[in-house]
């Protein structure tokens, strides 16, 4: 009989514990950590199944490194496929996700980067040219305007104002989803019934427009022409010059909408709650942000980068990352069986005194002056499942906190406690900012 070494953790029934895990994980983790040590279990539904986490950098490395035919990340992250559907980059494993991101990363390298800083650059401007000397604003609202029509016109291409109009408030509908919202994610009859159905509905018409786009676009004349990932992904299956065989097999229009909203959701308020905490982080403490005036004014992006990387770091918007064994496994020393969820801790290592000295306090300099230690900076998470748009979230945010600090002084006015939203973690209040024009 095989004996297997799950560790210790906390005795409460999979219901509860999957209630607190959803609720409160930026309380109930650390005080796991704290009890339990760098290596704990949790039962949570549905199944019930375990989940072991992971805080160690070794044992980060260890399951980053490990076979991805074997240890399952598309599995792991299964709770999202009744909004990002059963095809998004995320959910895929082994061929199916290797063909996804294949066909995603050519519009998040170098060549496509520079070629998106302009539109970020203009959608920011615009954003700030609306803001007055004196003005309160509230960060994350703001910021989510931002990165909201830079994802639209990046990924969608979609650049006309009426049609922009319709979709933001149906987007912001999508991604604005708490604890409650996200059982019916566990348990997809729920949509069925209110208050799910209002959310369901609302999925149903975002889905009913992108539906229209992709068909529009598919007519298009300037398809060659346009780099946005629609018409890229669109493009697939087209004859090259050297040949009458097609490169690869055209997509069928539910996978680019499962990679369409994969995407959206993905690179929406993940890069706006980064650019708001990084704001409000700034807007109380005096000394850095002072630095951080100079860096945007003297087009020192290498240390707006560093600001935005600390506040990840501090404040992490994506908790964990999960692995399911898709068979028994020896993980860190520890025999587990087939159908574990192991899960690294984005939080548990970012708050890592033996990485990050002094972890509570904000330090961009660790990511100008100290050497960043691997696997131990994770919110991207790591290996070949690293995000495809890593690089695209930091080009954005730093552009952002550029054309904001190059016009205003910021003060934080609020202290702006971490709340759970959808599965990202947002400043509470939302990051109220005192404006003062430069």
């Amino acid at each position: 009989m095989t004996t297997y070494d799950i560790p210790a953790g906390p005795s409460l029934s999979p219901a509860r514990m999957t209630w607190k895990f959803l609720r409160d994980r930026a309380g109930t983790i650390p005080a796991y950590h704290e009890e339990f040590g760098d290596t704990f279990s949790l039962k949570i539904l549905p199944g019930p199944r375990t989940l072991v986490v992971f805080s160690d950098p070794a044992d980060i490395k260890e399951i980053f490194a490990a076979d991805p035919s074997q240890f399952h990340a598309g599995k792991g992250n299964e709770i999202l496929k009744p909004v990002m559907g059963e095809h998004s980059v995320l959910l895929t494993d082994d061929a199916e996700h290797q063909r996804a991101r294949k066909l995603l990363m050519p519009a998040f390298t170098g060549p496509s980067m520079r070629a998106y800083q302009p539109l970020v650059e203009a959608i920011a401007k615009v954003e700030v040219d609306s803001w007055h000397d004196g003005d309160t604003v509230i960060a994350l609202d703001r910021m989510n305007a931002i990165t909201l029509d830079v994802i639209l016109q990046v990924v969608f291409g979609v650049t006309d104002e009426s049609r922009l109009a319709v979709l933001r408030p149906k987007v912001n509908r999508m991604v604005n989803i708490d604890a409650k919202m996200l059982l019916a994610w566990s348990y997809p009859r729920l949509f069925a019934l209110p208050p799910w159905r209002g959310y369901f509905k609302n999925q149903q018409e975002v889905d009913k427009l992108l539906y229209a786009e992709i068909a529009e676009r598919r007519e298009a004349h300037d398809l060659d022409g346009r780099d946005d990932v629609l018409s890229r992904l669109l493009r697939v299956g087209a004859t090259s010059s050297s040949s009458v065989e097609p490169v690869e097999t055209p997509l069928t229009d539910a996978e680019m909408r499962d990679q369409l909203v994969t995407l959206l959701l993905a690179g929406h308020e993940t890069t706006a709650s980064a650019l708001s905490w990084t704001l409000h982080e700034l807007g109380r403490n005096p000394e850095i942000h002072a630095r951080a005036l100079d860096a945007a004014d003297t087009g020192d992006d290498a240390y707006l980068e560093a600001c935005l990387k600390e506040s990840m770091r501090l404040h992490p918007i994506i908790d964990f990352v999960a692995r399911t064994l898709q068979s028994d496994q020896v993980v860190a020393g520890r025999h587990l069986p087939r159908g574990t969820t192991v899960t690294p801790s984005i939080m548990l290592s970012h708050s890592r005194e033996a990485s990050f000295a002094d972890s509570h306090l904000f330090k961009p300099e660790r990511f100008t002056v100290d050497k960043v230690a691997p696997n131990t900076w994770i919110p991207f998470g790591g290996g070949v499942r690293r995000c495809i748009g890593a690089a695209f979230s930091l080009m954005e945010g730093t552009v952002v906190l550029r054309e904001v600090l190059q016009r205003y002084a910021v003060t934080a006015e609020a202290p702006s406690p971490n709340k759970l939203r959808n599965i990202t973690n947002v400043p509470g209040d939302k990051a109220p900012l005192r404006l003062t024009m430069r």
